[in-house]
C-alpha cells in the first residue's frame, strides 16, 4: 500500500491537497492522532486499500517526537510511505486567518494569532524534514493543485530534483535546499522587446545564452549540483530543491530552472515550478 502522510502548518492548504488526493482515488483520513497511525494504516492495508493519505498535524503535537519511528516502523511492514509537508510565511497565514475568519487550532485567550503560528512552526520542525516540503505562500490554491499532482506521480526510489525559479522581491522559498542569485547578470526587463515575455520565451533565452557570465554561472551551478548529488542520495535523501532567484521572478530564474532541469533531466527524476508565473 502507498501511503502518504500530509502534515503542516494550519492554513498551509493540507485541505486543500487532501482533496485533491481523494479525487485521485486516495482514501483519505482527516485529523488523525498519532497513537492510532500504525493500526489505522495496518487496517486500510488488511482491507485492500492500496492508495491512503493521512493528516497529521499540530493537534497531535505532544505525540509529534513519535512520527519518524512510526514512519520506519511502518516502512519495515513493507508500506510504500511518503511524507508531505506544506508551510507558508507567517505574514501569510495571518492573512489567511483573517480573511476566513478561522479560528487557529492553538490558540487561547493567552496568544495572538502570530504567536499561534510561531508556536505550530516549533512543534512541527522536525516534521518538516521527513520528507517533500511546498512552501505555499505566494501560490493559488490551484497552482497547488497542480503540484500535488505531479507529487503523487513520482517514482519515491529515485531522487527528486526540483528547480524552482523565484523573484526575490517576493522573498525566498521556504522549501529551498539551495538558493541561487542571478540577479547580478543582465536583465531582459529593460529591454522593451523582451519585457512582457518570461525565461521560456525564445527570444529571451537567446538574449541571455549568448552572454559568457550567464554561460559561466550555468555552468558553476550546475557542477555544483553534479558534484553534491551523489552525497545527497547516500544520504537517503528523497527531494532536494535548488532555487534559482531573479528580481521579478519572470526571465533570468525562469531560463536558468529551465536550462538546468534539461541537464539534469537524464540522470534524475526532474521537477520544474516557476512560482511568480502562476
Amino acid at each position: 500500500m502507498q501511503l502518504i502522510l500530509v502534515s503542516g502548518l494550519s492554513g498551509s492548504g493540507k485541505s486543500i491537497a487532501l482533496n485533491v488526493l481523494e479525487d485521485s482515488s486516495y482514501f483519505c483520513v482527516d485529523n488523525l492522532p498519532l497513537p492510532l497511525l500504525t493500526e489505522t494504516a495496518h487496517y486500510l492495508l488488511d482491507s485492500g486499500v492500496k492508495q491512503a493519505a493521512i493528516s497529521v498535524d499540530s493537534r497531535s503535537s505532544s505525540d509529534l517526537n513519535q512520527l519518524p519511528q512510526s514512519i520506519t516502523n511502518l516502512r519495515q511492514k513493507g508500506l510504500d510511505v511518503r511524507v508531505l509537508f506544506l508551510e507558508a510565511k507567517t505574514d501569510e497565514l495571518v492573512k489567511r486567518f483573517s480573511e476566513t475568519r478561522r479560528r487557529h487550532p492553538l490558540s487561547d485567550q493567552g496568544r495572538t494569532l502570530t504567536e499561534c503560528i510561531e508556536r505550530e512552526q516549533e512543534q512541527l520542525e522536525a516534521v518538516s524534514d521527513l520528507g517533500h516540503r511546498m512552501d505555499t505562500s505566494e501560490i493559488s490554491p490551484n497552482t497547488l493543485r497542480a503540484w500535488i499532482k505531479d507529487f503523487i506521480k513520482l517514482d519515491r526510489s529515485r531522487l527528486t530534483l526540483l528547480f524552482q525559479s523565484f523573484g526575490f522581491k517576493h522573498g525566498i522559498p521556504l522549501d529551498a535546499d539551495f538558493v541561487f542569485d542571478v540577479r547580478c547578470l543582465p536583465n531582459p526587463h529593460y529591454d522593451p522587446v523582451l519585457r512582457p515575455l518570461t525565461g521560456k520565451d525564445a527570444e529571451v533565452r537567446t538574449f541571455l545564452q549568448k552572454d559568457p557570465m550567464v554561460q559561466k554561472m550555468l555552468g558553476d551551478i550546475s557542477r555544483f549540483a553534479a558534484d553534491w548529488l551523489p552525497c545527497f542520495i547516500r544520504d537517503n535523501r528523497s527531494y532536494l530543491t535548488i532555487a534559482l532567484g531573479c528580481t521579478g521572478g519572470q526571465h533570468r530564474s525562469v531560463f536558468f530552472a529551465e536550462t538546468l532541469a534539461t541537464q539534469f533531466t537524464s540522470e534524475y527524476q526532474v521537477l520544474i515550478r516557476h512560482r511568480e508565473l502562476t
